[in-house]
């Protein structure tokens, strides 16, 4: 069976204060050997490098501020964000992106954050780790316009439509599918829409702690889903397609090799 890489990992979150160190060798035992570290603010940064210190030989990492914490934005974050990127150096920017619907911040915040951190991105030459969530018109829009200076991108966590896949592939993106995956009822238009992404285009992802596989056979009381999970997603996703099991697994963990530059 081929390692395979989980290109979203939380690893920031409490929900793993007390554990890491078990639920990081219960991935690698099971052949999950690369996890992408997500940055979602600032205030995160000085834990996220520890853990990435600690396991730097099988992680990769971004720096950025998810659009949930958009209002953190001004003109001296910004500062500080670049000093981060530049002293750092991150495998990526963000996690960044649109989230309209929950809007913790308000629209022209985030779409100031985001169009900040597409303009670092390009400046320093990174790929950029993007979030959408019901706000794909406006944030196609704004791919577009930076589209032919931007490095790399990569939809984390797609849930989307035929069309809105679509749009992403014209661009080039990459695309990320989490255990959303798994929910036959709440997913249907996913569910038929994965097999038309480019194999070389996708990537896998557990976004752990959040988004547990729906039809995991063993669920965890606490409901956190771990990098381990991620094998349960890979089935999943070969039945859709309709492929071979490891043809997935290499191909997917080659992606992220590629895109992340490891």
């Amino acid at each position: 069976m081929h390692e395979i890489a989980d290109i979203a990992c939380n690893f920031t979150s409490e929900r793993f204060d007390k554990d890491l160190d078990k639920v990081i060798d219960t991935a690698i035992t099971n052949k999950i050997n690369k996890f992408g570290l997500i940055c979602s603010r600032l205030s995160d940064l000085n834990k996220l490098l520890k853990i990435y210190d600690q396991y730097s030989k099988n992680m990769f990492f971004t720096i950025g501020t998810h659009p949930h914490h958009a209002n953190e934005i001004n003109d001296d974050y910004l500062k500080k964000l670049i000093d981060a990127v530049k002293k750092n150096n991150p495998h990526a920017i963000g996690e960044t992106g649109l989230d309209f619907f929950r809007n913790l911040s308000t629209y022209e915040e985030q779409i100031f954050a985001f169009e900040e951190q597409i303009k670092i991105a390009i400046d320093m030459n990174k790929p950029l780790f993007l979030h959408q969530r019901d706000s794909h018109d406006d944030f196609i829009k704004i791919l577009r316009k930076y589209s032919s200076d931007i490095n790399k991108a990569v939809v984390h966590c797609f849930t989307g439509t035929q069309q809105q896949l679509d749009d992403y592939l014209e661009l080039d993106c990459y695309i990320g599918v989490t255990g959303w995956i798994c929910d036959a009822k709440r997913n249907v238009e996913l569910r038929k829409t994965i097999k038309n992404i480019p194999l070389e285009r996708l990537v896998i992802e557990t976004d752990c702690p959040y988004l547990i596989p729906k039809n995991l056979p063993d669920k965890p009381k606490n409901n956190r889903n771990e990098p381990s999970n991620l094998n349960h997603i890979v089935n999943e996703i070969t039945k859709l397609m309709d492929i071979d099991k490891d043809i997935l697994r290499k191909q997917t963990f080659r992606n992220t090799k590629s895109f992340f530059d490891i």
